[in-house]
């Protein structure tokens, strides 16, 4: 009996914490309250790095994080228990070690652990605050559109790391050539390949500070050619980013399509006359009207040709394919 009412329990919080298809008035207001709690907690980490408004308030400012490590790591330790009924039949430690190395996991984690990395080691405040600022990469997992944005950059890690292997070696290359025609002319700026890698940088993503400059002719025809490279390479990423995004947006749209069409055909109630019941799955599955509106024709469509092809078939049936008499 204990047993069940704690597996009960268990399922209860995964369905507030976890399942995505778990569509409550109070798992709503669980998420609203964590959002809300998630970007408090980032303005107050820019709030305290005035010394103006940190000092006269520290103590309400300590309060507030004491209570934010409290609810961060209660909500750690929820989703660790609950995320066993994910697979029930499957081994319960397997699942808990999976999540545990999943992104959403790990930066639940970096959320809390500065906090308690205080207790043992004696760490800069300043560097404790931008390690808190982490915890606004929690809000990932309630907002869909940066979901997308993080499978798409997974998906695309393998062109990522081709620009970025193109990048160092044009670092490389373009520093090692600033350096041999520009160090006799500025010694100072241009000391040594690794100090020159700076106007490298600066110059192959055409920022252009304009601190380092060339002054030899030789550097200043160098120096247009690696900003006209440049060009081209500081647009891969972005090209790479927004390609990746617009498939990504397609193939989820036509899979929600596909679905929707395929709840429609499935229900036995009339396309024309339940539009509530439309609604719903619409609603469920997160297509807009125009979507939906436009399924719903091209399966009543589809259900009108279906229907005269059977009509057709049993005219056919119903006469003599020789003499086209009725049988």
């Amino acid at each position: 009996m204990l047993f069940q009412s704690i597996r009960r329990l268990r399922h209860f919080v995964y369905d507030i914490l976890q399942n995505e298809e778990h569509d409550t008035l109070f798992s709503r207001y669980v998420d609203y309250f964590l959002i809300f709690l998630i970007m408090t907690n980032v303005a107050a980490v820019i709030a305290e790095s005035v010394d103006q408004w940190y000092y006269p308030y520290q103590d309400y400012f300590t309060l507030f994080e004491n209570f934010s490590i409290v609810v961060f790591s209660v909500e750690y330790l929820l989703r660790l228990w609950s995320v066993a009924e994910t697979k029930p039949d499957n081994t319960t430690w397997k699942q808990r070690w999976n999540w545990i190395r999943s992104p959403s996991a790990l930066i639940d984690l970096v959320a809390i652990v500065p906090a308690f990395l205080n207790f043992f080691v004696n760490i800069d405040l300043r560097f404790l605050r931008i390690l808190r600022l982490f915890r606004i990469l929690k809000l990932t997992r309630y907002f869909a559109s940066m979901r997308i944005l993080l499978v798409v950059i997974s998906k695309e890690r393998g062109s990522f790391q081709a620009v970025i292997f193109i990048l160092i070696i044009m670092i490389v290359t373009a520093s090692s050539g600033i350096y041999l025609v520009e160090n006799h002319a500025q010694p100072d700026e241009f000391e040594s390949i690794p100090k020159a890698m700076w106007w490298a940088v600066v110059t192959l993503t055409t920022v252009g500070y304009g601190d380092v400059t060339p002054i030899t002719n030789a550097g200043k025809i160098l120096g247009a050619v690696i900003t006209i490279l440049g060009v081209g390479l500081a647009a891969l990423p972005a090209g790479i980013l927004a390609t990746g995004l617009a498939n990504e947006l397609a193939q989820r749209r036509e899979e929600l399509e596909q679905h929707f069409r395929e709840q429609l055909i499935d229900s036995d109630f009339d396309l024309v006359q339940n539009q509530m019941m439309i609604d719903k799955i619409r609603r469920e599955l997160g297509l807009d009207k125009e979507q939906a509106q436009n399924i719903v024709l091209q399966v009543l469509r589809e259900q009108e040709l279906e229907r005269r092809e059977k009509e057709v078939e049993t005219r056919q049936k119903n006469f003599c394919p020789h003499c086209g008499e009725v049988l």
